[in-house]
């Protein structure tokens, strides 16, 4: 589980995201983010996470979401454990939505 320190609301990962002071990674699979894609995230698949864990910045803080925040929370413990300082966008893609039906960053 990660810890409620480790995690961000989308509001706060959205500011963060738009300032340049958070970089996010979305951990769906392809043909998730194709039908619903979070704009200026990058993709990162969980599936393919631990063989690209030396492509994630290691200079600034990591976000990652997903579809509900549960793929996203193994994700930021992945990253966590190999020394990076990752969150959770808690909620994941359905709490976005709520904030952002349009999905954009504003």
């Amino acid at each position: 589980m990660v810890s409620e320190a480790h995690t961000l609301n989308v509001v706060d990962a959205r500011r963060a995201m738009r300032s340049g002071r958070l970089t996010v990674f979305d951990v769906r699979e392809h043909h998730e983010r194709a039908r619903e894609p979070l704009f200026g995230a990058r993709s990162l698949p969980l599936s393919e996470l631990a063989e690209r864990l030396g492509e994630l910045p290691d200079d600034r803080p990591i976000a990652f979401i997903c579809q509900t925040g549960r793929r996203s929370a193994v994700a930021t413990i992945v990253a966590r454990t190999a020394g990076l300082d990752a969150r959770n966008v808690r909620g994941g893609m359905e709490a976005w939505a709520e904030e952002d039906p349009a999905g954009r960053i504003k």
